[in-house]
């Protein structure tokens, strides 16, 4: 099976890349690191540019797990492509970073986090950035 992580370029982002190192390494599974956005004219915030991109990947190589990173930017937002993808390979494990948010902020913005929570049928281990 193959643990999924669902990566953004932020450090609750890095914190659950590092949690996919860890649960992929002590549980001999494939690793695969996703990073998507729906793309478009406006600069979104949670895709990661290429600096970061290859810093993941360096990140996995040096790991030296069976592992692989995806940068998903097709039309759908982050939630749908988490989803299909979980559901695909089939995920043993889905990982996200959470931030804290205010409940004004979660209602104004929306919770990606908290959308895939409700909607991903695989365990989902949410962590923190320390």
């Amino acid at each position: 099976m193959t643990i999924l992580v669902a990566y953004a370029p932020r450090p609750e982002g890095r914190a659950a890349l590092a949690k996919g190192i860890q649960m992929a390494t002590t549980q001999n599974e494939k690793l695969l690191v996703v990073n998507a956005s729906t793309g478009g004219p406006h600069k979104d915030p949670a895709l990661a540019d290429g600096h970061d991109t290859d810093w993941v990947r360096r990140e996995l190589r040096s790991s030296g797990l069976d592992a692989e990173f995806r940068q998903l930017v097709r039309g759908k937002d982050a939630v749908e492509e988490i989803q299909e993808l979980a559901e695909s390979l089939p995920a043993s494990l889905l990982i996200i970073g959470l931030r804290k948010r205010s409940p004004v902020g979660k209602l104004i913005m929306g919770s990606t986090a908290q959308q895939i929570l409700l909607t991903v049928d695989c365990p989902v281990l949410a962590v923190k950035a320390r």
